[in-house]
């Protein structure tokens, strides 16, 4: 038997090695078409090129594309689990020629694979042709041998495919299998064209005109091939099954189901086992691509397939959460071929328990719910919205989940009525909503956000996307359109852009229309809650709203924003094991230059202390561990050691990202798990590298640091570096001898200027003059007391205390008085010796003398008080004030 691995394989290596080159599927959510909530054809991720909007080096392609169908109008999630051939999640197996060869080859190539690779029975093989294709019919004779009777002219648009109304466009010709006589059914084109007997396996589009608005179709000057076949029909017929459901890998997924179930995988309960193994695929690739489950956008429709999985699981009896235990059995069968699935298997396990989980819990009550509604019905076959509208707001069944759950009842719902009951509610909200100033701006966004819904964030995997303007402002009004030179604000319905949040800024970069539209992006901004709000100028052309634009984040300030989120978190729980658990997170800042963060310490950080922090947080980096993602409630997060970080904002979901390997003081089996919705890096060794610049106190309790990371800290510790060399070079020694020579000569310099004050002061005082003019004597006698009197000049102020307390020695008993001028400042300083600071206070002297200088006031004790004042040209005047302040006390006495 050919596994469906090796029918995959097979079919690369067969256009490998006709010159294609192999391209890997592109992720599930599509970065090149915004219209669309999922990759859903082998083709879309090749869209612009078959446009000609981009270029690639390689002219032939093959593939194996992710795709799901679960929303919008290409959605089979009702049909999925009771017919053969109908999955949410597919693969699309394609060759593509982009202008460089066209219908011959691709027919040729088609039939080689088919009857000789794959080996099929040429007679087993029936093509359909667009009935005004005048070329195909005769090149399906010429190289394979059909006969007239199996070649079916097709005139409906089955058989002429087109990107649009407008754009490249063709037709199409259809490979169908025979399955045999004994299968119900006829021939493509025939009344019995519905049975099961033909089954369509590949498509090939012939790619020759572009559709012109208005009808006309004009052939392209380099016509292209685009063709499509279903992995999982393939393969069902190439092992010899009608069913894909029976192929070895849907078997080996629904006999995992059945074991972990421990109920028949055939049987009452097939159907829920189909429905179970889909679902599993459809599920595991989305989150792995990047969807999390929520109420808007792509993440609903993955929680719609989730929850409808999870209610088979409750049809056929499991007791305990089944999902996740089957994510082994998945990797196992397609792992290999998609390594992503590998590297998210953590992800999408918790993913799928924690939601099975939670919804275990209101399934029995909804179900009630249901069941009571139901047998008030009667003999009606229609539940009102209203009752379907309560499921969905109090118990979060989506409305689907409601109408398979009465399917098999052959009850409809009133879906009408479910929409105005949804329309309602909304406009309740609304009107609850009252304010002014920035509350009342506050108000278009939330408008914008219920008429839109929540911007989809595709940043945490891709920095290039295209988005549909969706709205746009300018000076707060909604407008149509921004011209050159307008400053605005663009919200897209999906963006790469990540918005200012958690202490993360926004991003910057740019956005390209068409006909070379440009929006330079200075600053991405969260607002009404989850909308993404682009600020910027129109650099080039004009925006329109509904127009398509490609969204280029700056990569590179990214990656330093990246690295410096993450080593915020890698800091946190540092400083934790060095500081204590006290230590948490009390606001952060990280932007691309540098990052800061505040924490809770009550005193300052010691160098050595942060030279072991710095050391820790470089280990775990040279580990170069991944980073891991995982989803969980807040609550179950911090159960399991999680940080939650402060000022953050959770919802009933939350991302968790653990760092490095775990260790005797892990957290949650790392070294660093906290909650956190930011971008971070990949793998830890893209931090590259962690420098502390500095810690310093913000309030009371609270302390800061400041950080860099990557190119920048390489950059400061080479500036360092220089600047010690510098250094170095100038005082002729090396960098290792530099601390040795600063210290030597910081010791050299304190000892010379011992030496300059004390040869200062001796110089000043052999040249002093004493109050009243430089005649008078430096003592006198004054009511009975000595009175030592100097001007002196060069002197600092510093050094008067000094001199001052030289003068009492000198004295014995009595009043010193110093005015120095030095650097066109007047200083004065007046000791009292302590017999008589009962008498004199040397704080009254100095204020007479400050006074005399124009200065106010003055401060010290009894014994010692010094002062100042702007003019120096009264320096005998001040000396003279404080002589007369001497007298009056004693003759006061």
């Amino acid at each position: 038997m050919t596994s469906v691995n090796e029918v995959r394989q097979t079919f690369i290596d067969f256009f490998d090695g006709k010159g294609h080159t192999p391209v890997a599927s592109a992720p599930l959510v599509p970065r090149n078409d915004p219209t669309l909530l999922f990759n859903n054809a082998g083709m879309v991720p090749f869209k612009n090129v078959f446009t000609g909007a981009e270029k690639r080096d390689y002219a032939r392609a093959v593939s194996s594309q992710k795709c799901v169908r679960a929303g919008g109008k290409h959605n089979d999630l009702d049909n999925v689990g009771y017919t053969a051939r109908h999955h949410t999640f597919f693969e699309m197996l394609g060759n593509f020629s982009f202008g460089d060869y066209f219908k011959e080859e691709a027919i040729a190539y088609a039939w080689e694979l088919l009857t000789k690779d794959y080996g099929l029975p040429k007679d087993k093989l029936t093509v359909t042709v667009y009935h005004e294709d005048e070329e195909a019919p005769v090149l399906w004779k010429k190289i394979a041998g059909l006969t007239d009777d199996r070649i079916i002219k097709i005139a409906t648009s089955d058989n002429y495919w087109s990107m649009g109304d407008t754009g490249p466009c063709g037709p199409c010709s259809e490979i169908f299998f025979d399955h045999g006589d004994h299968v119900p059914g006829g021939p493509p084109g025939s009344p019995d064209e519905d049975g099961d007997r033909f089954i369509e396996i590949w498509n090939l589009v012939f790619m020759q005109f572009d559709q012109q608005t208005g009808g006309e179709k004009i052939a392209l000057p380099k016509p292209s091939i685009d063709t499509g076949m279903g992995l999982e029909r393939i393969a069902a017929v190439l092992q010899g099954k009608h069913d894909n459901y029976d192929t070895d890998m849907m078997r080996a997924l629904i006999e995992a189901s059945a074991d972990a179930s421990s109920v028949a995988a055939d049987g009452d309960h097939a159907v829920s086992h189909r429905v179970i193994a889909d679902h599993l695929r459809a599920t595991s690739f989305l989150i792995a691509d990047g969807v999390l489950p929520s109420n808007e956008g792509r993440g609903y429709v993955l929680r719609r397939i989730m929850r409808r999985a999870m209610r088979h699981a409750h049809i056929i009896g499991a007791k305990d959460p089944l999902m996740h235990r089957l994510v082994p059995a998945l990797v196992t069968q397609m792992g290999q071929a998609y390594p992503e699935l590998q590297r998210a298997q953590a992800l999408v396990t918790e993913t799928l328990k924690l939601e099975e989980e939670r919804f275990r819990v209101t399934l029995d009550r909804g179900l009630k719910l249901l069941d009571d509604e139901v047998a008030q019905l009667g003999d009606a076959k229609t539940l009102a919205g209203e009752a379907a509208f309560k499921l969905y707001d109090t118990y979060g069944f989506p409305l689907d989940l409601t109408q398979d759950a009465l399917r098999t009842k052959g009850i409809e719902v009133d879906t009408d009525g479910f929409d105005a009951a949804m329309a309602r509610q909304k406009a309740e909200a609304r009107a609850a909503w009252s304010g002014s100033g920035d509350a009342a701006t506050e108000v278009i966004w939330l408008e914008l956000r219920d008429e839109h819904g929540a911007t989809e964030f595709l940043g945490y995997d891709t920095e290039v996307a295209e988005g549909q303007i969706v709205a746009l402002l300018k000076d707060g009004e909604l407008v149509d359109t921004l011209a050159a030179g307008d400053e605005g604000s663009v919200i897209v319905n999906q963006t790469p852009f990540y918005a200012e949040s958690g202490g993360q800024m926004g991003d910057t970069g740019i956005m390209i229309g068409a006909e070379g539209v440009e929006f330079c992006v200075t600053d991405t901004a969260k607002r009404g809650g989850d909308l993404h709000v682009h600020v910027g100028k129109v650099a080039k052309g004009g925006l329109t709203t509904g127009g398509i634009v490609e969204l280029r984040v700056d990569g590179e300030r990214r990656s330093r924003l990246r690295a410096n989120h993450s080593a915020t978190h890698l800091l946190h729980e540092a400083l934790r094991r060095v500081l204590g658990d006290h230590v948490t997170q009390k606001g952060s800042m990280v932007s691309q230059d540098r990052l800061r963060f505040d924490i809770s310490h009550p005193r300052a950080i010691t160098a050595e202390e942060l030279a072991e922090v710095e050391v820790i947080v470089n280990s775990v980096v040279r580990d170069n561990s991944d980073v891991t993602t995982r989803l969980m409630t807040p609550d179950e997060a911090i159960e399991a050691g999680a940080l939650a970080l402060f000022g953050e904002k959770y919802g009933d979901e939350v991302r968790v990202l653990s760092m490095g390997h775990s260790g005797p003081q892990d957290r949650a089996g790392f070294f660093s798990t906290e909650l956190c919705g930011g971008t971070h890096v990949r793998r830890l060794g893209d931090i590259a590298l962690i420098k502390i610049l500095s810690e310093s106190a913000v309030s009371s309790g609270v302390r800061r640091i400041e950080a860099l990371t990557g190119e920048t800290a390489r950059q400061y510790m080479a500036s360092q570096e220089a600047k010690a060399k510098a250094a170095a070079d100038a005082l002729k020694t090396s960098i290792d001898d530099l601390p040795g020579r600063v210290a030597q000569l910081v010791e050299e310099r304190k000892k010379l200027e011992r030496e300059l004050s004390e040869a200062r002061k001796q110089a000043a005082l052999a040249s002093a003059g004493g109050g009243g003019g430089a005649a008078a004597p430096a003592v006198q006698e004054i009511a009975g007391i000595k009175v030592m009197a100097r001007r002196l000049d060069g002197v600092p102020a510093k050094e008067l205390r000094g001199l001052v307390d030289d003068g009492k020695k000198e004295i014995g008993s009595g009043v010193v008085a110093v005015v120095a001028i030095a650097d066109g400042k007047a200083a004065v300083a007046v000791g009292v010796t302590d017999d008589l600071t009962s008498k004199l206070s040397a704080v009254d002297l100095v204020r007479a003398g400050s006074a005399a200088l124009g200065g106010k006031g003055g401060g010290g004790r009894p014994d010692m008080a010094q002062a100042g004042g702007p003019d120096v040209d009264k320096a005998d005047e001040a000396l003279a004030a404080i002589t007369s302040q001497v007298a009056e006390p004693a003759s006061a006495a």
